[in-house]
């Protein structure tokens, strides 16, 4: 697939062909006669519902009982008895749901999901009736009717504050998910600030602001004295976060904190994270909690938000000329500091290889794209970094489940651009009724109304068509179905206009909106497909291209749009559960394992169900699924399996797994499908690009040059296992010479010929081992021994060698607390689920081993200082040998209480003490759909 950019110089001097000046191969204009185009009616017809018949009559129903419990806390998060479900939904969605979204109040108990749509969408329609948004009874009943089955069949699903707060009795309806702030440079407009962001994380929603309007640290004052920069602000907006997040609503406050490059404070900015965690490791070091709740974390600043900085094409081409690159005060625009380009990027890889933050956002990019740009500049991003609009706005999101509108081969286009319309029409009616938390953000958004639809399962929508995610035919079935969206919205939008008028501001901008629509469709002519096309694409590119030939050429939506934007992808955490969805918003699957929590605390590892689909879809026959599914419980992959091609393997690449394998996705992958669909959206897309460990800083730099060649207008990466270390070099690296040291040479010091042992024996995903740990007479760890004589002489040979070289180490004086910090987290197959309830999941044998060492044999504070909670002195490990067992008694170490540092990957759930996993920028609960992020 190739999605070629409109060069740079040709789209910002206006040089570029306007598409309706010439059609290209392909195009429908006066050809909706053909085969399989779908044109919208003039009023809402029905396409799922029957008049008069009860729309919950269409599914059948059942009563459930659930409960959900923090067994590390030993307290129980939720339960309920009697609850009403369709039979259809997953334990784990109706889990989610009655746990969000199911309100409850003093006078008023919701218990069934009839409830909950009907307070939404009764909601929704008796507004949408007082603003004159259908021609008569019958399309509102017609409307009605539809999105109620839309949520129903879980065909698409509204933001979270959506289903937080329309229709409760009593509360102020905010329904935006996204909000981005300003600030001015005065005390009275800070304070200001604070109050908003308040109200806004009280209602389940985050918040975005670009901190560059404040004068950097020094500058001069009018009053005589000196600023104190952007970055003791920010403290204060952190501890506002902070204190909301464990006092707030539903879940996490989220938010965004962004910097211009040229700000003089940028390299602060961009350091503020890592010197907060070398703090953080001096607190841990003195014996504090190491947790993301413990008091080492919560007691460093800067921890509750997303950082980005913000470049332009004219930084970025100073760092390929290897340039200076100046920064400037904020009041006189007098340059203070010239700096190496170069450098200054480097450090943005250096902090974010080390802390995941800063992320970047392209600016000249963004705002090459903007719709009202005579309305004002785009200078920040919500705190997913999806909605990119003006200062003192809002958006309201929804998503739709793409894998509804699949059936084998077939694309449901009309279903698809029939729940298109009846969700764009049922934000535009929340974003008129919604509250705002100011008179400026109410304002902007009555008059620009942006609004933000997207998808969700579009990893598994590949996967269960055998396309590989990482392929050609993957990119371009992901961009086609998102200019098919974004077309249809915004035919939507141009629709609802002719009912009941244009944005407010329309006709200030209704030149540069053209221009931005025209450079949609011109990027939907480069899409292709070399050979033969998969499937659905020629019908998602056929009502693609008819969708924005109506939109540019034919100029059918003559009283212009209804909303400023339509489109972006959100990470979708939670209501992703809500419609039973298995990937999030544009991301890839990520394990062909999953993992059930049980209400005895057990887990319960099963593969993946849309691995049978993919298999059954490709043909492959019962025995050969069977034997599949047994090699990725037993292996968590199907690297080796020698019964599928190559070709059918990569369709099961996931995010997670070991590096350089063809099941691992590379982070190239994630950048290319970001780069396939950012040119059909009007926002940008909330996505966290994956690196592995062993990642460079320079493989960092690389994927911001990537993504800002590739036109994407914001990114974010994630190096596993990124937090307690320091930056690699990439091979062959020159570092300055530094004085020669005398060092002295170690001594080897030798077990005794009788040593005391402790044997510890583990399962990690059905692989049995075990591994014998040596001590010397005072109780320190002074050799291991590993075996797994049943998974073959080469790892069997490999883990003597490791355990000798281990051994050799620790007997020169190596301390186990760094040998335990290098080796966790090494992530390499076998891994998974363990049988051990404190050490749960692996992500190998040497993580399971070294975690289980430093539980037996470091300190309390130690243990704290890489991350791992355990109570057992070396004394007692020492004392627990000596001990005498008794009849029955289980192996020393089956009940240490182990929990893996959190921060290392993610951390924990507030809600529930579940590992939380990144989806975007955002991390989500998989137990019980808590979320860090806005939607």
């Amino acid at each position: 697939m190739q999605v070629e950019d409109v060069k740079r110089g040709e789209a910002r001097e206006g040089k570029t062909e306007s598409p309706a000046n010439r059609l290209p191969q392909g195009s429908t204009v006066g050809a909706e006669a053909q085969v399989g185009v779908y044109r919208y009616p003039a009023v809402l017809e029905r396409v799922f519902t029957e008049p008069g018949k009860n729309v919950y009559s269409m599914v059948g129903w059942s009563k459930r009982s659930i409960k959900m419990v923090d067994h590390a806390k030993g307290k129980v998060v939720y339960s309920g008895e009697d609850l009403e479900f369709p039979s259809s939904w997953s334990e784990t969605a109706c889990k989610i749901t009655a746990s969000k979204y199911f309100k409850k109040a003093k006078n008023y108990q919701e218990t069934s999901l009839k409830q909950v749509i009907d307070r939404i969408v009764d909601t929704i329609t008796a507004k949408g009736d007082e603003g004159n948004y259908f021609v008569d009874e019958a399309e509102r009943e017609v409307f009605r009717d539809e999105l109620k089955y839309i949520m129903l069949d879980q065909r698409a699903c509204f933001n979270s504050p959506v289903l937080f707060n329309i229709g409760v009795p009593g509360e102020r309806p905010q329904a935006s998910a996204c909000f981005i702030n300003s600030v001015k440079d005065d005390m009275a407009d800070i304070s200001r600030l604070i109050v908003t962001e308040g109200m806004i994380f009280k209602w389940g929603s985050g918040s975005g602001v670009n901190y560059s309007t404040l004068r950097s640290e020094g500058e001069s004052l009018s009053t005589g004295g000196t600023a104190s920069g952007p970055l003791s602000f920010m403290k204060v907006l952190d501890a506002n976060a902070g204190a909301i997040k464990s006092g707030g609503k539903s879940r996490r406050a989220a938010k965004m904190c962004v910097l211009n490059v040229d700000h003089p404070d940028i390299e602060r900015f961009i350091d503020c994270k890592v010197v907060e965690e070398k703090k953080a490791h001096a607190l841990i070091d003195a014996g504090y909690d190491a947790s993301i709740a413990g008091e080492a974390y919560s007691t460093i600043t800067y921890q509750n938000a997303n950082n980005s900085v913000r470049v332009t094409d004219e930084f970025m081409e100073q760092v390929e000329k290897e340039g200076i690159w100046e920064l400037k005060e904020v009041v006189s625009r007098k340059t203070v500091k010239e700096v190496e380009a170069r450098k200054l990027l480097r450090k943005m890889a250096e902090a974010a290889w080390i802390t995941g933050d800063p992320g970047i956002q392209f600016d000249t990019t963004t705002n090459d794209w903007h719709t009202c740009p005579n309305s004002g500049r785009i200078n920040s991003s919500n705190p997913c970094s999806e909605y990119v609009f003006l200062d003192d706005s809002a958006c309201n999101l929804s998503s739709i489940n793409l894998l509804k509108y699949v059936d084998r081969e077939k694309f449901k286009v009309e279903q698809f651009a029939h729940s298109v319309r009846i969700m764009i029409l049922a934000q535009e009616i929340l974003c008129g009724f919604a509250q705002y938390p100011n008179e400026k953000i109410r304002k902007n958004s009555h008059d620009f109304r942006p609004l933000g639809l997207g998808y969700t399962n579009l990893g598994a929508l590949l996967m269960v068509h055998g396309i590989p995610y990482d392929s050609d035919h993957g990119r371009a079935i992901a961009a086609a179905a998102t200019a098919l969206m974004h077309g249809l919205a915004n035919e939507s939008s141009g629709w609802i206009a002719e009912r009941v008028g244009p944005f407010e501001k329309y006709m200030d901008n209704e030149k540069p909106m053209n221009r931005v629509l025209d450079k949609h469709r011109a990027a939907l002519v480069q899409v292709s497909v070399k050979g033969e096309p998969p499937v659905m694409f020629e019908e998602l590119m056929q009502n693609a291209r008819a969708s924005w030939d109506r939109l540019c050429c034919e100029k059918i939506y003559r009283n212009g749009f209804r909303n400023s934007q339509v489109t972006l992808l959100a990470p979708t955490g939670t209501i992703s559960f809500f419609m039973d969805a298995v990937t999030t918003g544009v991301e890839p699957e990520l394990s062909l394992i999953k993992y059930k929590n049980l209400v005895d605390g057990s887990v319960l590892t099963l593969v993946n169900p849309l691995v049978r689909q993919s298999m059954q879809y490709m043909g492959l026959n019962e025995n050969t699924i069977r034997e599949a599914e047994k090699h990725i419980y037993e292996h968590g992959n199907l690297e080796d399996f020698d019964r599928m091609t190559a070709e059918q393997k990569a369709a099961f690449a996931t995010s997670f797994g070991e590096p350089g394998k063809l099941t691992t996705l590379p982070p190239e992958a994630h950048l290319k499908m970001m780069a396939a669909v950012q040119p059909f959206l009007s926002g940008a897309i909330s996505k966290t690009v994956n690196m592995p460990t062993d990642s460079t800083v320079e493989d960092v730099e690389k994927m911001y040059f990537d993504a800002w060649k590739q036109g994407l207008k914001s990114l974010a990466i994630y190096r596993d296992g990124c937090k307690r270390s320091q930056p690699l070099e990439a091979k062959g690296t020159k570092k300055a010479s530094a004085p020669t040291e005398v060092a002295t040479v170690p001594k080897r010091k030798r077990l005794p010929s009788t040593r005391r042992a402790l044997t510890h024996k583990f399962d990690i995903a059905g692989h049995e081992g075990y591994v014998t740990a040596g001590c010397y007479d005072d109780g320190s760890l002074g050799e291991i021994f590993i075996l797994m004589h049943k998974e073959g002489s080469i790892l069997s040979g490999l883990l003597d060698a490791f355990g000798i070289v281990t051994s050799i180490a620790l007997q020169y004086g190596a301390p186990l607390e760094v040998l335990v910090d290098k080796m966790i987290h090494m992530r390499f197959e076998p891994s998974g689920i363990t049988k051990n309830k404190q050490i749960p999941i692996a992500k190998s044998i040497v993580d399971y081993i070294f975690r289980w060492l430093a539980s037996e044999f470091l300190s309390p504070e130690k243990q704290e200082a890489i991350g791992i909670k355990n109570i057992k002195s070396p004394e007692q490990v020492l004392e627990e040998l000596s001990r005498p067992k008794a009849a029955g008694q289980k192996p020393s170490g089956a009940g240490a209480d182990i929990e893996f540092d959190k921060l290392g990957d993610a951390p924990s759930c507030d809600n529930c003490g579940t590992l939380m996993e990144r989806r975007g920028s955002c991390y989500t609960c998989p137990s019980c759909g808590d979320t860090s992020g806005c939607s």
